[in-house]
């Protein structure tokens, strides 16, 4: 992933931001949306590409374009630097993969400490039972 690449790449669109109105509030675009087209990006590998597309399905609309939207502040300037941050954030995570799990085994003893349990447990419940007149 080159971040400066994508960074070019980000289609920007301010929006009049929700909430209530006031004096001001109707008149000023401060919401911020960043789109960025996954499939013709430049900064991403095919590969890549094809894990965010697994990944952010659900984030992404039918022509594979990622839309983030910030309306935290009143400023679009710092909407639009979180906004930013927030898109490149998640790409890192997206295309983070998982280490593979070592499969380990339990330690000698706390096997044995386990069926030692186990048969303590048997002998409780057997000493539960009606004595034998034998």
């Amino acid at each position: 992933m080159d971040s400066t690449v994508i960074l070019t790449e980000l289609q920007f669109k301010a929006i009049r931001s929700g909430g209530p109105g006031g004096q001001h509030a109707n008149k000023v675009s401060s919401k911020v949306e960043v789109a960025l087209d996954i499939p013709n990006s430049n900064g991403l590998s095919q590969r890549e590409k094809y894990r965010l597309g697994l990944k952010l399905s659900s984030k992404l609309s039918k022509n594979g374009v990622l839309l983030l939207q910030c309306d935290e502040s009143r400023s679009q300037h710092t909407n639009k630097s979180i906004v930013i941050k927030r898109l490149l954030k998640l790409l890192e995570k997206t295309l983070l993969l998982p280490k593979k799990r070592k499969p380990s085994k339990p330690s000698r003893s706390s096997i044995e400490k386990r069926l030692q349990s186990k048969k303590r447990a048997a002998l409780k419940k057997v000493n539960r039972g009606k004595p034998r007149l034998d």
